[in-house]
């Protein structure tokens, strides 16, 4: 036998690659490319119309809110005898330099935050007592939270006027029941710290239920066996809630948590109606603190600055809610 031939016998013979497209492990050019990029598109074909409904909703406004911040634009403005003029950024530069606005926006956070704050722990407390209470009463409790979540906030705010009305308001009658108490003819409404708290009671009994049923839901996907072998190493109640249940919940808090912020800086029917469509001076927020500066001055233009500066503000919160989603999906 030959050199050539010998070398040529110790060759092993060429291996197919066992993987999809050959030797070269390419996916194979055919029908099959084509199908997935189009089973891609599907999502985005079934989105399109909700996309365009909210680019047609939302999308014209917003930007018609950012033109009008930039213009002069008020009633000669309005009806046409003027054209609006640019301005720049001196909307804002009035509106930041204006200590009321400072005011507004320090009372708005204030109220948002104890709102907040409340609701969670109402909220929670519902829901923890709803896991040890029998069927029928848990039935009877959640209908009351589904009707009282589903009552018109016009009505839900009649009610509350008359629950703490100076002259006629049950609440009054009630206090004045008490030992040493003469709460009749006494108005909550006379200082902007007591009337606040009367809205804020009817901000957080209008969110208590959105966050009492979602909890609820939530603690049925906490594991017995993880509380049962927390109680086992000697862990109370606090214990086991701390370690096992508020762990665990944590997603479902950080998305009520946020979208509650969100809901209570925009507060605007409960201020507004409350005070008889003219709220004061110390019940201004930053929703109808921007009604005044556009509808009752007629600066339509300082009322779009303080809106869009409002926005801002609430993208802020947004960013440190997708923030502490990312932490949580890093973490699991």
């Amino acid at each position: 036998m030959s050199a050539a031939e010998t070398t040529t016998a110790k060759v092993p013979p060429a291996r197919r690659d066992p993987r999809p497209g050959g030797e070269s492990g390419k996916p194979p050019k055919g029908p099959g490319r084509k199908r997935s990029a189009g089973q891609a598109a599907v999502p985005w074909a079934l989105l399109a119309p909700c996309l365009l409904a909210l680019a047609l909703v939302l999308g014209y406004p917003l930007v018609r809110l950012v033109t009008l911040s930039f213009q002069k634009f008020g009633q000669p403005q309005l009806w046409g005898f003027k054209d609006p003029e640019s301005v720049g950024f001196d909307n804002f530069t009035k509106v930041l330099g204006d200590n009321e606005f400072w005011t507004v926006v320090v009372r708005t956070v204030l109220f948002a935050f104890t709102a907040v704050v409340l609701t969670m722990v109402l909220g929670m407390l519902i829901a923890l007592l709803l896991q040890r209470v029998s069927g029928w009463v848990k039935t009877l409790v959640n209908i009351a939270l589904v009707a009282s979540w589903g009552m018109p906030i016009v009505v839900a705010i009649t009610i509350f006027k008359w629950m703490f009305d100076t002259d006629f308001g049950v609440l009054n009658w009630l206090l004045s029941q008490l030992p040493g108490m003469d709460m009749i003819g006494h108005n909550w409404f006379a200082s902007g710290t007591q009337g606040l708290a009367v809205i804020m009671l009817l901000v957080v009994w209008g969110a208590v239920p959105f966050v009492v049923i979602t909890l609820s839901a939530g603690l049925t996907q906490v594991p017995k066996e993880l509380e049962e072998a927390a109680r086992l190493d000697g862990a109370g109640a606090w214990g086991v809630f701390r370690h096992v249940t508020l762990p665990i919940l944590k997603p479902i808090i950080v998305m009520l948590a946020t979208l509650s912020v969100i809901w209570d800086m925009g507060v605007f029917p409960q201020v507004f109606v409350m005070r008889g469509n003219h709220p004061e001076p110390e019940f201004q927020l930053l929703t109808t603190y921007s009604y005044d500066k556009a509808f009752v001055v007629n600066d339509y233009s300082q009322g779009a600055a303080i809106a869009l500066l409002t926005v801002l503000l609430l993208l802020g919160v947004i960013a440190v809610y997708m923030r502490q989603m990312l932490k949580i999906g890093e973490v699991e």
